[in-house]
């Protein structure tokens, strides 16, 4: 059990990062002894009761005069490493003057941690205040230099390993449903679904130059084949006949989505409204961000789509900033549905910190905007769904790869093998982790003049190969939601065995959770958080409740 010391400021980020780190845990009581305490900042209460005590504060604090800690400097928006992994810094944070610390400052080197002797047992001083990373992560989201770093999970790894190094073992329930590594969210962004309804606008005239000049351009510098290029100019010579409704609408790909995801669930994000581009905090949106259709313009394509299994959301245009608006947004894809659930993802990924309560107050039940427009990665730092710090009961659905943002000239402009190694690298940290990898292709991506669909089938092949749960945008908030009601009942370490009873609710429709109960192999002679701490562990699928004993 750990007991948390924390001003009551924090209490709310707290609880949140031990929904994302599910381990046994409350708030600080004096009448009771703990296997671990967390101090956060510069909250304290004298001599913590506990074999291990762990101290985060990005400034100096009492407990580094008294235990003659070896402070080397102070410093804002650090970048730390640990076990080969960056981890940035949004605040101020510390160095030490000790030796062999897994977690050091980029630049200088310097150690990040210290370890002392605190009584009868050992204090962990980790020089930033973790309480405030979480915070900034989970509200003001990373900037587009460290969209690469899921800053979250790694300071959620450092924690785990400062507790196996110097503890007997762990339990928690991690981000990971029973049977599979992680879970895939294929979602699609419905911006332009027929190329017919824009006449002989900017969209038109820009597809017109990409798929001839354009297209010349990629294949000279190897971003396209000569058959792409031959596709494309057919597309743009057959374009009048698909204005006079004497050729096919090339952007009407909704059946080619559900070709290449073969019964796969996915979310598609359809817009309520024609021609309305909504508004910023300012003023009115740019009028290019208004689209060609409504959603009841697609009612049809709408309800093919969920009887094919598929889950449709809002694609909001006020919904982030006006929850009156944003209520008219939901009933009419609603009405169309009839879906008594419905989420959002906002047009452009409009959105701040105040949103999410917004949009909880128009009645969606989650959101799924936290991503970038420009790159892929973690703007919340996790691949975990979360609950933003103003929401009640919506939950956050991060968004981690894009294909504008991988491929749009004013964005990344990767090359297919470039993208790839982005793309990879993400699934491969979901692989090791768990949380989700949420993949948004919007609807013309696999038509001319993009072309798209090799790259995207490619990208789903690999989540196949990987063993992911493929669950639409609802689903996989449901399974995070079911995770979020798990108890720990009781949790006991006694003649060489743990005991742990869990019980989880939720709908029993979806996978289980995972009991997850490390064991350290050779605690306290490891080299501690020196080195690491080496451990191995035994995961435990629970649908219900269990009652688990487990020899350390």
């Amino acid at each position: 059990m750990i007991g948390v010391i924390a001003n009551a400021v924090e209490h709310d980020v707290v609880r949140e990062f031990f929904e994302l780190f599910k381990t046994p845990w409350e708030f600080y009581r004096s009448t009771r002894r703990y296997d671990v305490v967390l101090c956060s900042g510069a909250a304290s209460v004298g001599a913590p009761n506990a074999d291990l005590v762990i101290l985060y504060a990005g400034g100096a604090i009492p407990f580094d005069t008294d235990a003659k800690i070896p402070i080397d400097c102070q410093q804002s928006n650090a970048m730390l490493s640990y076990r080969g992994q960056r981890l940035p810094l949004y605040g101020e944070s510390l160095t030490f003057r000790t030796e062999g610390m897994a977690l050091s400052d980029e630049a200088s080197a310097r150690p990040a941690a210290c370890v002392t002797r605190s009584g009868d047992g050992v204090a962990v001083r980790i020089g930033y205040d973790l309480f405030r990373e979480i915070r900034a992560a989970l509200t003001v989201g990373q900037p587009v230099a460290n969209a690469g770093l899921p800053c979250v999970d790694t300071h959620i790894a450092v924690l785990r390993d400062v507790i196996l190094a110097w503890t007997d073992g762990l339990v928690e329930i991690p981000p990971v449903p029973d049977g599979y590594p992680f879970i895939a969210c294929l979602t699609h962004d419905v911006d332009h679904p027929s190329i017919r309804r824009h006449g002989w606008d900017h969209t038109t005239f820009g597809f017109l130059y990409r798929a001839v000049l354009g297209s010349v351009i990629d294949v000279a510098r190897g971003r396209k084949s000569v058959r792409s290029l031959l596709t494309n100019w057919t597309a743009a010579m057959t374009l009048p006949f698909v204005h006079l409704g004497l050729a096919r609408d090339p952007w009407a790909g909704f059946d080619r989505y559900l070709a290449i995801e073969a019964g796969l669930r996915s979310t598609f994000f359809v817009i309520p409204f024609e021609n309305d581009p909504g508004r910023t905090r300012r003023g009115p949106a740019p009028a290019r961000r208004a689209s060609r259709y409504g959603a009841r313009d697609i009612a049809d394509s709408i309800r093919r789509l969920a009887s094919a299994g598929c889950e449709i959301g809002v694609h909001g245009l006020d919904a982030w900033h006006d929850s009156t608006k944003g209520r008219q947004e939901l009933a009419e894809v609603a009405a169309i549905t009839e879906a008594l659930e419905v989420g959002a993802r906002m047009h452009w990924l409009y959105a701040d910190e105040h949103s999410p309560a917004t949009l909880e107050k128009a009645g969606f039940v989650y959101d799924a905007t936290s991503g970038y427009n420009e790159t892929v990665g973690y703007r919340a730092g996790t691949t975990q769904v979360f609950k933003p710090l103003d929401a009640i009961r919506l939950l956050e659905l991060p968004l981690h790869v894009m294909d504008n943002a991988l491929f749009y000239p004013s964005h990344l402009h990767l090359a297919p093998r470039d993208a790839w190694r982005r793309v990879s690298d993400i699934i491969e940290h979901a692989r090791h982790l768990g949380g989700t990898v949420t993949v948004n292709w919007h609807d013309r991506s696999i038509a001319p003049e993009r072309l798209w669909g090799e790259f995207y089938a490619h990208v789903v092949d690999e989540l196949k190969e990987s063993g992911a749960w493929f669950a639409t945008a609802g689903q996989a908030v449901a399974w995070f939601r079911r995770r979020r009601t798990a108890v720990f009942e009781a949790v006991s370490t006694e003649s060489g065995m743990v005991r742990a009873k869990v019980s989880v609710g939720g709908d029993r429709d979806l996978p289980g959770v995972r009991l997850r109960i490390h064991r350290t192999r050779d605690p306290r002679r490891c080299g501690a958080f020196a080195i690491g701490a080496s451990a191995a562990y035994v995961d435990i699928g629970v649908h219900g409740r269990i009652d688990a004993r487990l020899p350390i």
